[in-house]
């Protein structure tokens, strides 16, 4: 047969789909052990098989978007693409987490029917779940201990290996971080934006200042405290008024981004509407949701993990509820991100922009 006739050959929706092998992938434990099967352990297996279906679609898709940020030039037409495939993601994330739902419709005992039988398999063991959190960037400092032992060493060699690899290559956040280093924009002629944050950040706060001693509403205690909680710029703005003290928090592991790369992302959400900085703001508010949903995710498996089984350990050793709460509440891979709507000022006080500035931010055209 010729190329061109393999090429449009027919197929048969059974057959492209593999079907036999789906459908046939769904082995009761149970069935094999008991008399009689545990009738929801197939409905425990099908969703588990679900979400590493959908765990093979996120990784199709984060892989897609860090090859057109490899490199030291980002084409900015892949931009648009890139955002309309970490959207995809985002509501993949979302049917994750409908999913518990439908593994909420069995119950306590019901599970318990054939849960003695999954010893000592685990959720933890999802390969691709891992291979996810180390494509994001999740820093294995800040990962949890499983088991008092590395994440990794529950893998078989191959899949420890195809881990490491990937640690030592650059994760997503490592991308994020190198492209938004690049921005343009942060010294443009005789417009620095520091230092005009700077000036914007003080006379913002100077404002709720006086708008708290001007107040007939509260006592001059309730004033001081408001103050207090208030602050300056020696606060919560220093980390990125100052490259020293933003330093310092990332020696303390309280901050991970770069300083440069902090500032960029600042100025892209503070001037979010000019036009050529609609699609890397829509870019960071993706891996921001993408990291919220993760994170969303994990808080409803923790609660579904306490309705079935309370207190128990986990089928794989681990202390259940407890470590899987904990892991959300630290597993976050861009953090930093959600810190700068900390540093965010109102609109009426950002620093006007030079028009020639927002002229290369906008589209501008001249008729000669």
């Amino acid at each position: 047969m010729s190329d061109s006739g393999k090429k449009y050959s027919t197929i048969h929706y059974h057959s492209y789909l593999q079907l036999d092998k789906l459908l046939d992938a769904q082995h009761l434990r149970s069935a094999e052990l008991e008399e009689k099967p545990a009738h929801d352990e197939m409905l425990f297996i099908i969703v588990h098989q679900a979400y590493e279906i959908w765990f093979k679609q996120i990784l199709h898709e984060l892989n897609s978007v860090a090859e057109m940020f490899e490199g030291n030039h980002v084409d900015e037409r892949n931009i648009g693409t890139a955002i309309a495939r970490l959207k995809r993601v985002i509501e993949i994330q979302k049917l994750l987490v409908q999913q518990i739902q439908v593994l909420e419709t069995m119950t306590p005992l019901d599970f318990l029917d054939f849960r003695s039988y999954l010893f000592p398999a685990s959720g933890f063991q999802s390969f691709q779940f891992r291979l996810i959190e180390v494509m994001l960037g999740l820093d294995e400092r800040e990962r949890l201990t499983y088991n008092n032992m590395p994440f990794a060493s529950v893998f078989e060699q191959e899949q420890q290996v195809r881990l490491r690899k990937m640690a030592e290559g650059r994760s997503m956040f490592q991308l994020l971080e190198d492209w938004l280093e690049r921005t343009p924009f942060l010294q443009f002629g005789s417009f620095d934006f520091l230092s005009q944050y700077k000036l914007a950040v003080q006379q913002m706060l100077e404002k709720e200042a006086a708008a708290i001693r001007s107040s007939g509403y509260l006592t001059e205690q309730e004033k001081e405290m408001r103050l207090r909680m208030l602050g300056g710029t020696d606060t919560y703005f220093q980390s990125v008024l100052n490259p020293e003290a933003h330093e310092q928090l990332r020696a303390e592991g309280k901050l991970r981004m770069s300083y440069k790369a902090t500032l960029a992302a600042l100025l892209i959400n503070l001037y979010r509407d000019e036009p050529i900085l609609h699609n890397p703001f829509n870019l960071l508010q993706c891996l921001v949701e993408i990291d919220e949903q993760l994170t969303t995710w994990r808080y409803r498996h923790t609660q579904m993990v306490l309705r079935m089984l309370g207190k128990k350990i986990g089928t794989g050793g681990s202390s259940g509820y407890d470590y899987l709460h904990a892991t959300a509440v630290k597993h976050h891979v861009f953090a930093d991100l959600h810190n700068i709507s900390t540093l965010l000022i109102p609109r009426s006080e950002l620093p006007e922009l030079p028009i020639e500035l927002k002229q290369n931010l906008g589209f501008h055209f001249s008729i000669s």
